[in-house]
């Protein structure tokens, strides 16, 4: 280690920052932690995954409650939002994870200092406390693991009253009549669910002609069908929002659409979700030499190295999707590699996850990409209504789609739109990264009845058009 006080310093407590930490210690790093707020967890623990996924399974118990309950002979009267309580046990659920994490901290032997880092120079970082005092620390290597903030749009000024992000989306204490979204993406789903979930109507207004454009087309088709018809969600493509104002207790959006013709938005609220920005404000980058290439990321080797050989940088701030379970696996890959091991990651095989309801995962190759590419292949679909399971529980909508390739029959991709898709996803992940072959997955047992049933039959469907239920 030399005279520094420390091995490896991550700057950055969030999914990746943490995870990292963690396997450094147990690889005999001697390792520091800097975080800028005063608790950790970054913006997935706090603000972003896990108490949006408190909301909404909130949302889904209250709109099974008010809607499907009946039906199973579950007779409930007078029912009505507590937003007071939702929003408590949703701090509650972010507090316990969030300590959870400080307990690994100090079970692994990770010195925490919170506090604004900033680099002096390749080897020390200025830490900037909340009472303005200021430390200097030493370390032989950093790893820049310091996330993402919510992108602006030009001309739409966020006041966090009325104009807001998914943030103050997350503590809002009362149900609004109505919501414009800006952004048919993951947040903007997800956070538009859970209030047309108790009532809200929702009016999302997206640039392109898709929801979810990054995931395979005929997802982003059936979760606007499923979110129209259940949830009344409205749609409006190819709109351009070019500014926004807030009068009084409405908040107004200004677009044009496809014909250049300036249409008008009301709500109650608007909230921007149009995706997130590397977060390196402050960092001093500059004052070291790291370079960010013209989208502000990071830029960095195989090895997830910057150009300033003992620097680094995980996560949201470097290349690639900004997910939180990506993070750490680079976190874990770097640590390892940085111990002379030999670790593995298959970025294609990163899966991506939509927790509306259904869910929406998808796991290698969209069909589009397949097209584009020129990879012959054929494709098996299975739809949830043919379950027992799906009929037993209610959840009708959605299907499973496996494309594999035409001669082979490995598993190019593996696309769910369906109840617990996040959850069945992990079984093309596995799949995939063994190159298993469709007709792998259609001689498989699959516990009956369940909801992966649907991935078998999809299977079959791609070997041979041979499905059993449909």
């Amino acid at each position: 280690m030399g005279n520094f006080q420390y091995d490896i310093t991550v700057i950055g407590s969030g999914p990746g920052g943490y995870v990292a930490a963690i396997r450094l210690a147990q690889l005999g790093f001697k390792t520091a932690i800097v975080e800028k707020y005063e608790a950790l967890g970054g913006t997935c623990l706090n603000v972003g995954c896990i108490p949006s996924k408190a909301l909404l399974d909130s949302s889904e118990h209250f709109f099974n409650a008010s809607h499907n309950f009946k039906t199973h002979g579950i007779n409930l009267t007078n029912l009505k939002v507590d937003m007071n309580q939702m929003i408590e046990r949703k701090n509650q659920v972010v507090s316990q994870t969030v300590e959870g994490v400080k307990f690994l901290m100090k079970k692994n032997k990770i010195t925490v200092y919170y506090g604004f880092g900033s680099f002096e120079n390749q080897n020390t970082l200025s830490i900037t406390k909340k009472d303005g005092t200021q430390e200097m620390i030493t370390s032989e290597k950093f790893i820049i693991a310091t996330g993402s903030k919510p992108y602006t749009i030009p001309g739409v000024e966020i006041d966090k009253t009325r104009i807001i992000t998914s943030t103050e989306a997350l503590n809002l204490k009362e149900v609004p009549k109505s919501m414009i979204v800006i952004g048919g993406g993951v947040i903007g789903l997800e956070m538009g669910s859970v209030f047309a979930r108790l009532g809200t109507k929702i009016k999302v207004i997206e640039y392109t002609d898709s929801l979810i454009p990054a995931m395979d087309l005929d997802l982003g088709k059936e979760i606007q069908k499923v979110l129209s018809k259940e949830l009344g969600f409205e749609f409006f493509f190819k709109h351009k929002v070019t500014g926004a104002s807030v009068n009084g207790k409405k908040a107004k959006v200004i677009a044009l659409n496809s014909e250049n013709q300036e249409v008008n938005f009301e709500a109650d609220y608007v909230l921007v979700a149009v995706g997130r920005r590397p977060y390196t404000d402050g960092l001093g980058l500059d004052k070291v030499g790291v370079k960010l290439d013209n989208r502000g990321k990071v830029e960095v080797n195989d090895d997830l190295q910057t150009n300033i050989p003992n620097i680094y940088a995980i996560g949201d701030v470097i290349r690639g999707a900004m997910l939180a379970h990506k993070a750490s696996e680079e976190g874990i890959y770097l640590a390892e590699k940085l111990a002379g091991q030999k670790p593995h990651i298959h970025y294609l095989l990163i899966p991506n996850v939509v927790y509306t309801w259904p869910e929406v995962a998808g796991v290698g190759y969209t069909e589009q990409e397949l097209k584009e590419k020129g990879i012959p292949y054929k494709k098996g679909k299975f739809d949830f209504r043919n379950l027992g399971r799906s009929r037993a529980s209610m959840d009708l909508e959605g299907f499973v789609k496996i494309l594999a390739h035409k001669d082979t029959d490995e598993i190019l991709g593996m696309h769910i739109i369906g109840p617990r898709a996040a959850d069945l996803i992990a079984e093309g992940v596995v799949a995939m990264e063994f190159r298993a072959s469709a007709e792998d997955l259609a001689i498989f047992s699959h516990a009956h009845p369940t909801f992966a049933e649907a991935i078998k039959e999809a299977a079959l469907d791609a070997t041979a058009k041979r499905a059993l239920h449909m």
